[in-house]
């Protein structure tokens, strides 16, 4: 049985004397792509944190089928639960491989090497972010996209049921996000990967997401499936930014255009 009941309660956390986030209740939704949005500062990447266990909560708990995530042992945790964190640091001179190879960890056992169980799911993860040419190449001699595409593959040999992206797509080219995020959902669709990404495109977290959560100053404001969130009223509580909202030519979900200050040929 999948392990994907995945919950915050009540919770509070910090840097220090500094609260980010407060009083959050949050369940995140099985089997399904999530995304958190939100503007900078709000909170989005520390809630990420408390659920990677990255985190401690000052008081409240996040839950994984009814334990905290404190009852979990490391590799237990890590066999059920990934993350790709912001910008993550890759070893020097660590050939993809290698690097990804490393997604494997929570299956080893003591003084025993990858065994043929590891080997495939390095390969099927390799094939499902099209890296499988790069395996033998440097990592830091990679471009950005290849790198995020190598790193993202790491966590996909994991083999987690649940998956928590920080900005997956941050620095990347229109063109490379979306290869990344419907390589993601393919995962959704075929593995049944419950997905959590924190993503700063609105329209392509709408066009992505199954469901939404909104946050401003360490609380959430709104959740909901895109049609209930991505709304006029909502993205100016959230943002301050006064838009109009369509649809997506394309997907039909909503779309936003922002008003701005000198191209409006509407009054918004």
């Amino acid at each position: 049985m999948k392990r994907q009941a995945l919950q915050a309660s009540n919770v509070t956390v910090g840097y220090g004397e500094r609260i980010i986030v407060n009083h959050m209740n949050l369940s995140i939704p099985q089997q399904k792509v999530s995304v958190i949005i939100g503007a900078n500062g709000c909170g989005k990447s520390t809630m990420l944190k408390t659920f990677a266990r990255l985190l401690r909560p000052e008081c409240g708990a996040v839950t994984l089928d009814g334990k905290t995530l404190q009852e979990y042992p490391t590799r237990e945790l890590a066999r059920n639960l990934g993350l790709l964190p912001q910008s993550p640091t890759v070893p020097e001179g660590i050939k993809v491989a290698d690097l990804i190879a490393r997604g494997r960890f929570p299956y080893q056992k003591p003084f025993k090497g990858l065994d043929e169980c590891d080997f495939n799911a390095i390969e099927e993860a390799m094939d499902m972010m099209g890296v499988k040419e790069l395996a033998d190449r440097n990592v830091d001699e990679l471009s950005g996209g290849q790198r995020q595409r190598v790193w993202i593959a790491l966590a996909l040999a994991q083999q987690t049921d649940i998956l928590l992206l920080d900005e997956p797509t941050t620095y990347l080219d229109i063109a490379y996000q979306i290869e990344i995020l419907d390589a993601l959902t393919q995962l959704n669709r075929e593995k049944k990967t419950t997905i959590v990404m924190v993503l700063h495109d609105i329209n392509l977290s709408a066009r992505y997401a199954d469901y939404l959560f909104a946050m401003k100053d360490g609380k959430l404001v709104a959740q909901g499936n895109p049609e209930e969130i991505i709304t006029p009223e909502i993205m100016k509580t959230v943002y301050g930014l006064d838009c109009v909202v369509t649809s997506d030519p394309v997907t039909g979900s909503p779309l936003i255009v922002p008003c701005g200050k000198y191209h409006n040929r509407i009054a918004c």
